[in-house]
C-alpha cells in the first residue's frame, strides 16, 4: 500500500473515531456534556437557530475565581447542539485583571447588523469592587468577537442582561449583592443614556437578572438568597407594565437544582416557551456546572407555572455538542 493511500486511511479512520465521541448521545439534561458550563443565556436569531452564550467552570475549580473562556452553543431543533468554540478569554480583556479569570454570567444582543457580547470582568486584582460591563462586538453571532471596551459610569456589579424593546430601544440591567438596577442604552449599545435606577418591586432579590415580554407583559426573572437545609438559590420573577418597573412580584417560577447557585434565562422558540438554568449533576461539585434546559409554561393570566427540572425534554436525548475546534 502506498504511502499516500497510507495517509488517507489513516485520516479516514481518526475522523470515524472524532464523529463517535462528537456525536455520542448525551441523555438528555445537562444538554452540553463534554465541558462545564453555566449561566446560559439564550438567544434566538434571524438565522432561525437559538444561541446560547454560557459561562465556563474551569476544572478543578476555586470557586467562581477561575470561571473563563466563553464558548456558544446553538440548535436549530433542542436535540442536536453544536459548540462553535472559544470566543473569548480574559487574556483578551485589555483592561481586564492581570490574574485572569472572573468571566462571569454573560448575555448577547443584535442590533444594525452587529452582535454585542457582554461580560462582567474585574479590572484590578481587588476584584469584587472592580467590576465592570466589557463589551465584544462581531458580525458573526457565534465568532469573530472583539473587545471595544466597557459600559463606563456603573456600579461594579455583575449580571448584564441586554432587553430591545419592541420600538427598538434596548435596555440594560445588571446586579448583584440585593441589588438590580436598569437603564435605557444608546443606540451605539455602549452607552448609557440617563441615568440607572434601582428595579423597584424585586423580593429577595440575589442576582441573574434577565428580561422577556411576553403579551405586552415585562418579566423579570432573578435568583433569590433561598438557603434552606441544603438548598439554595431559587428562580423567582416579577412583572411590569414598562421595562423599568415598577415591579410587581408573582412568586418562585423554579426551585433549587443540586447546586449551590442557580442562573437562567427564558426564551420562545419555534413556538415553545423554554427555561434554562444550571445544575450540577455531572460534577456533584458546586463549582463545576452544567446547562439545562425545559419547557415552561404560563397560566391563562399570564403567571408562570412552576418549571418542572427533567433528565431531558420530551424528545428524549440530545447528542453532545459537536465542536468547530
Amino acid at each position: 500500500m502506498g504511502m499516500n493511500m497510507c495517509l488517507l486511511l489513516f485520516l479516514m479512520i481518526s475522523s470515524c473515531v472524532a464523529q463517535q465521541k462528537s456525536d455520542s448521545v448525551a441523555k438528555g439534561n445537562p444538554f452540553i456534556r463534554h465541558m462545564y458550563t453555566a449561566d446560559p443565556s439564550a438567544r434566538v436569531w434571524a438565522d432561525g437557530r437559538l444561541y446560547v452564550y454560557a459561562s465556563h467552570d474551569i476544572a478543578p475549580p476555586r470557586g467562581c475565581d477561575l470561571m473563563d473562556q466563553y464558548h456558544v452553543f446553538s440548535t436549530s431543533d433542542m436535540v442536536h447542539w453544536k459548540d462553535h468554540g472559544e470566543i473569548l478569554r480574559a487574556n483578551q480583556v485589555p483592561w481586564g485583571r492581570k490574574e485572569g479569570g472572573f468571566m462571569w454570567a454573560p448575555d448577547c444582543a443584535y442590533k444594525n447588523g452587529t452582535y454585542y457580547f457582554y461580560f462582567p470582568h474585574p479590572s484590578d486584582s481587588n476584584w469584587n469592587s472592580t467590576w465592570k460591563i466589557g463589551v465584544a462586538t462581531s458580525k458573526k453571532p457565534a465568532s469573530g468577537f472583539k473587545v471595544q471596551g466597557y459600559i463606563k459610569g456603573l456600579d461594579p456589579m455583575i449580571d448584564p442582561c441586554v432587553f430591545i424593546d419592541d420600538d427598538g430601544q434596548p435596555y440594560f440591567y445588571h446586579g448583584g449583592g440585593g441589588t438590580c438596577k436598569g437603564g435605557k442604552l444608546k443606540d451605539n449599545m455602549m452607552e448609557i443614556d440617563g441615568e440607572m435606577k434601582t428595579m423597584e418591586g424585586l423580593v429577595d432579590f440575589h442576582e441573574a437578572t434577565w428580561i422577556h415580554k411576553k403579551n405586552g407583559l415585562y418579566y423579570l426573572s432573578y435568583s433569590d438568597n433561598h438557603d434552606k437545609d441544603g438548598k439554595h438559590n431559587r428562580m423567582c420573577y416579577a412583572t411590569s407594565k414598562s421595562p423599568l418597573g415598577p415591579w410587581e412580584y408573582k412568586g418562585i417560577y423554579m426551585e433549587p437544582t443540586d447546586s449551590y447557585t442557580n442562573h437562567g434565562s427564558i426564551v420562545k422558540f419555534k413556538g415553545q416557551w423554554y427555561s434554562f438554568y444550571h445544575n450540577s449533576a455531572l460534577s456533584n461539585h458546586d463549582w463545576l456546572r452544567s446547562v439545562c434546559v425545559d419547557k415552561l409554561y404560563y397560566n391563562e393570566d399570564g403567571t408562570i407555572k412552576v418549571v418542572v427540572q427533567t433528565s431531558g425534554l420530551q424528545k428524549n436525548t440530545g447528542t453532545v455538542a459537536t465542536s468547530d475546534k
